[in-house]
């Protein structure tokens, strides 16, 4: 018999605009997937259709026990030209929040998940010092218009992916010049779909279609290898979107998300897994002291030695995504984040790519036996959101990775069919 938490603690599932709605044109991603140099494995184009069949999904929560829903509004559908608002698109937002609220579940609502619109790549993207105020900008008109109906509002998802992506490309840059005979699960150190691989090659002709698509020879996507100082504009963007909330919305929760390793040593590793901890959240402390809540997103652990990041346990179980199946991971961070941050932790981001959904019970169960271990012991954490609702397009490596409670039917009109895992997750809700 499951173990309810406690009536209040949220028991949901998570979902990224571009990953789920399906005709996204206006945004980079899109037309990143169209280029004929592009790194995806397949475009997204109709994706999940969840765009229309929004409805349709916040009644399969609901009807499995869940009470809250994290999704995300997209940058490019609000603001598809630079200045120009599209009134329908919040309105669009506007009937999701409502259909969430009228089947009881709590909207949580992410302003950036990854996509940004076109125009903003133009400028010079993340890296641009005018990115900061181009976002306060867009989240001032969605805030004003839906603020009102909101509870808990991030930002911007994994703040730190930029970094992460920096490091791990630097790091595949090095063995390549050591000539390393084989990469050796370079894409699971970073946790979203990409393809360094083939990021790294064709880097001119890549150059010169990027010119054509968005004006500038390097699009700074949010997903770029990110500058020192890209990194500090995502944080002013940040910073600008916060006053923005307060200002209009005081009573909003707000707060961002970040993409969490549980970063272990072994004897001779200690230095660099403190220094992967800075990078990947000591660093942002300043910034996001004041927040309300942190987002937590961990799906793994990564271990290092004397010479750098190791590879998972040999005989270790695997992900799809090359993850080493380890839901323990969870709660190491939700402990560790806690001794810093001193605000709300909601758990906005956790799961597994997994064709067997009965290992995707096994990963939910043992993941949330931590959180309830972490609630024993007095930490802040006000929430589970299971990534993701439904298996959808996983970024660069496309729709093969199957992370979802409900399988999408691509062959058969996106037709939905919930796993034994969606009702079993809902079974933990009080």
């Amino acid at each position: 018999m499951t173990q309810k938490f406690e009536k209040g603690f949220f028991v949901g599932a998570a979902t990224a605009a571009h990953q789920v709605e399906g005709g996204n044109v206006h945004s980079d991603c899109w037309a990143q997937e169209h280029m004929k140099h592009t790194t995806y494995a397949e475009p997204s184009l109709d994706a999940c259709g969840h765009y229309g069949r929004y409805a349709e999904d916040i009644r399969l929560m609901a009807s499995a026990g869940l009470n809250a829903y994290r999704f995300s509004i997209e940058w490019a559908r609000v603001e598809p030209e630079e200045g120009r608002f599209d009134e329908a698109e919040v309105a669009h937002y506007r009937e999701v929040i409502a259909c969430c609220r009228a089947n009881g579940l709590e909207p949580v609502v992410t302003l950036h998940h990854f996509s940004s619109p076109v125009w903003l790549i133009g400028k010079g993207g993340w890296e641009a010092e005018t990115t900061p105020a181009d976002f306060a900008r867009y989240v001032r008109y969605v805030m004003e218009r839906l603020g009102g109906e909101l509870k808990y509002v991030c930002t911007i998802n994994e703040a730190n992916m930029g970094v992460q992506v920096a490091s791990i490309a630097k790091r595949y840059m090095q063995q390549m010049m050591a000539k390393a005979a084989q990469v050796g699960g370079m894409d699971g150190s970073v946790q979203m779909g990409i393809n360094l691989e083939k990021m790294m090659a064709g880097q001119a002709e890549a150059a010169a279609e990027t010119k054509e698509v968005f004006g500038v020879e390097k699009a700074e996507t949010f997903t770029s290898p990110r500058t020192p100082r890209g990194d500090a504009l995502v944080m002013e963007a940040h910073k600008a979107a916060r006053a923005v909330i307060r200002e209009l919305c005081p009573g909003v929760k707000v707060g961002l998300t970040l993409s969490f390793h549980d970063i272990q040593a072994v004897p001779g590793g200690e230095e660099l897994a403190r220094k992967e901890w800075d990078d990947e959240f000591t660093h942002y402390l300043p910034a996001i002291a004041d927040d309300d809540f942190l987002g937590v997103q961990n799906y793994t652990r990564a271990r290092y030695d004397a010479d750098g990041s190791m590879a998972a346990p040999e005989g270790a179980e695997l992900t799809q995504m090359d993850y080493e199946f380890y839901p323990e991971a969870l709660e190491h961070v939700l402990r560790r984040v806690a001794q810093q941050f001193k605000g709300e932790l909601l758990v906005t981001e956790n799961g597994v790519a997994t064709a067997d959904d009965a290992r995707r019970v096994e990963f939910i169960d043992r993941a949330l036996a931590g959180v309830r271990r972490c609630l024993a012991d007095g930490l802040p954490v006000k929430g589970y959101f299971y990534w993701s609702l439904l298996d959808n397009f996983e970024w660069q490596k496309g729709f093969s990775m199957t992370f979802g409670l409900v399988a999408v039917d691509r062959a058969n009109g996106l037709a939905r069919s919930p796993k034994p895992s969606l009702a079993h997750l809902g079974g933990y809700t009080g």
